[in-house]
């Protein structure tokens, strides 16, 4: 059973988790591809990246199983993330930079939809 672990993702989902990992590499200067790299991270990576599927969490309400498919990975890594991330809100610069990435993705998804010409 090498086969690794794949569910079909819509791609709203894949979008949103995509916005959610774009924020958080603008506010803390880890880039994405490093994000979603399937080795072990280095701590400052695994931090950002668990900023990125907290903010799925809260910001999209979605259970904690959706927000691992959409990032690609299991649901404990994403338990996981949220259980870490809630600890972390607790330190006032964490809290206040999360605050504000939940209002710039809720902007960005609440803005109306512009339909491209095809």
């Amino acid at each position: 059973m090498s086969e690794t672990y794949r569910v079909l993702v819509a791609d709203g989902d894949r979008i949103k988790a995509g916005l959610a990992l774009q924020m958080v590499a603008a506010s803390t200067g880890v880039p994405v591809e490093r994000m979603k790299m399937r080795t072990r991270l280095d701590g400052r990576t695994a931090q950002a990246r668990r900023l990125a599927l907290y903010l799925a969490y809260v910001t999209f309400g979605w259970p904690l199983e959706r927000v691992a498919h959409a990032f690609g990975l299991h649901r404990s890594t994403a338990a996981a993330a949220c259980r870490w991330a809630e600890d972390e809100r607790d330190v006032p610069s964490l809290d206040a930079l999360l605050d504000r990435l939940e209002r710039g993705v809720r902007e960005v998804l609440d803005a109306p939809r512009h339909e491209l010409a095809e």
